[in-house]
């Protein structure tokens, strides 16, 4: 634990900075720049965050991740797994709130608790599960009561004996499950949820990305 705790205090104050760009996204930032957000947690399911975002930028600076249709958007996102898909659930998402009257923050905002926003997410956004709805209200500010469980945090959740073991899959009750057990971890080693993740991601990257 202590290995934990000294990382944490090492890492804290880019954490703290991290969250406050994060908050920024949604108190500031506009539609486009939230469907970024959204767009980049539709790819990073089984592949690299950093070529994730890589692509996003590369869609956003072409325009196609506002205007092009699926077959030119697919073009581009060779650096990422299942782009066909993943191109379609980009253009079906942007159709859900750019051709529609309510945007993003509209829709999210209906909703008081972060829990109630995931769920939303987690029903209506296709190609998004628990995890990815978890990680773009991250990536928006919202770092409280949720967990991210992507293999990084399941590896470090192993090593430090708040599970038993990694499992092979996780459908919505194990989530839930293994989100509860991070939280009671979380309280006793008095460290925030919303920053465990970071300190986890940074043991396996040394770095604090998205």
């Amino acid at each position: 634990m202590k290995e934990l705790t000294d990382t944490y205090y090492k890492i804290k104050k880019n954490i703290l900075n991290r969250i406050i760009e994060f908050k920024s996204v949604w108190n500031e930032a506009d539609e486009k720049r939230l469907f970024q957000e959204l767009s980049f947690c539709l790819l990073t399911p089984q592949s690299k965050a950093e070529n994730a975002w890589k692509t996003i930028i590369k869609l956003t600076e072409n325009n196609k991740l506002f205007e092009a249709n699926t077959s030119s958007i697919s073009n581009d996102l060779n650096l990422v797994r299942f782009k066909n898909n993943k191109a379609s659930y980009l253009v079906e998402a942007r159709e859900m709130f750019f051709n529609n009257s309510k945007g993003i923050r509209e829709t999210l905002s209906e909703f008081t608790s972060v829990c109630e926003k995931r769920k939303w997410l987690n029903n209506n956004i296709k190609g998004y599960g628990l995890k990815e709805s978890s990680h773009f209200l991250r990536n928006i500010g919202f770092v409280e009561d949720i967990a991210i469980l992507d293999r990084h945090i399941l590896k470090n959740l192993k090593r430090f004996n708040v599970i038993s073991e990694i499992p092979k899959s996780i459908p919505e009750k194990k989530y839930f499950q293994i989100e509860s057990q991070m939280k009671k971890f979380s309280n006793e080693i008095r460290i925030p949820l919303g920053h465990l993740d970071f300190i986890f991601w940074y043991n396996e990257t040394h770095t604090i990305f998205k």
